[in-house]
């Protein structure tokens, strides 16, 4: 077998790839000792409210601990995804495991929703037919969630939320936050009046909660594997600012996509004016990127204008065998170029 020179110099004015200012992945300020703590926290009480939620006949209860089973999910997947990402780039695996936190991400707000349509199911029977709940186990058990939510929350604000998993395991930490609240109100309404209702009302204003919570995680996980532009970038505003700077007369092949959580990533074909300093266009670009849009991952194949074709601007025409653009037989999306134009 021979041997391989992984040479990672400069790159020729035809592609230069940025990859400076920015952390594959996860970074690797995330404090895993603070989720490692919550994650205990919330585990010891999903235990014990289980127990009373059975011995207490409360829905509510028990619907607080789905949820923070969920949680307790999210939180061991995050802290998975965060060893698995850290992993170096290597064979097929041409970006390390970095979509494994967006991957578990994605598991736990499916779970989050097949939780909520159980739980609705069950409140909404509650609703017709109400058993008996004892409100002091409910009142006395959800005021003990609230503190216990409060401290797994200021936990996991002290870990590096820029992680899909962390962000997501802080939602619905804070999500049980307001749970809890409901269900000891809804405790004490059980006890003060006997209205038993008030415990699947409160259990129905948690699944609110869970499905709030899960379609976030799904929409935001989704388009990541869809490889849609980061959330807040409008790739057309982006390729129109590209197409603006000194000498670059076009850009078209622009694609701009999320790796994972906080790592986008973009690649274009510019063209510039003959004569043109193409090296430095790239380095212009790439810090415009890095600095004004935080995408420090660009790959920019740059070319003159005219270098291999003399209709190489004509990459929106229907192109024949004979005038087909060498750089481009299949162009994608728009194309930009300096001065109004249509998209």
């Amino acid at each position: 077998m021979s041997d391989h020179n992984h040479d990672h110099g400069g790159h020729g004015h035809e592609g230069g790839g940025g990859h400076s200012g920015h952390s594959h992945g996860v970074s690797a300020d995330a404090d895993r000792r603070w989720l490692t703590i919550a994650l205990v926290l919330i585990a010891v009480f999903m235990l014990a409210e289980v127990v009373v939620g059975v011995l207490a006949n409360s829905l509510a209860l028990i619907s607080d601990a789905a949820h923070m089973l969920t949680d307790v999910a999210s939180i061991v997947l995050a802290l998975i995804a965060m060893r698995l990402s850290a992993r170096p780039a290597k064979g097929h695996f041409t970006y390390g495991l970095k979509r494994v936190e967006i991957l578990s991400a994605q598991a736990n707000g499916l779970t989050l929703l097949l939780l909520s349509v159980w739980l609705a199911y069950e409140a909404i029977h509650r609703l017709v037919s109400p058993p008996a709940v004892s409100g002091g186990l409910v009142l006395v058990t959800a005021l003990i969630g609230v503190v216990v939510n409060l401290v797994a929350t200021w936990c996991i604000s002290k870990a590096n939320r820029t992680s899909l998993n962390v962000e997501g395991a802080y939602q619905h930490i804070l999500t049980d936050l307001f749970g809890f609240i409901a269900t000891a109100i809804a405790g004490a309404v059980v006890l003060t009046t006997g209205f038993a209702r008030a415990d699947a009302i409160a259990s129905l204003l948690v699944v609110v909660l869970m499905l709030k919570a899960g379609y976030g995680l799904v929409r935001d996980s989704g388009r990541i594997f869809l490889e849609a532009a980061p959330a807040g970038l409008d790739p057309d505003a982006l390729g129109d600012r590209l197409a603006a700077q000194d000498t670059v007369v076009e850009v078209h092949d622009l694609h701009v996509w999320t790796i994972t959580s906080g790592q986008s990533a973009l690649s274009a074909h510019v063209l510039v004016e003959p004569g043109g300093d193409c090296h430095a266009v790239r380095r212009g670009l790439q810090k415009l990127l890095l600095e004004d849009y935080r995408i420090g991952h660009a790959t920019l194949q740059v070319d003159h204008v005219g270098e291999d074709s003399p209709d190489l601007l004509q990459i929106t025409t229907p192109a024949t065998d004979d005038d087909r653009d060498p750089h481009c037989d299949d162009a994608h999306g728009p194309v930009h170029r300096p001065g109004p134009h249509d998209h």
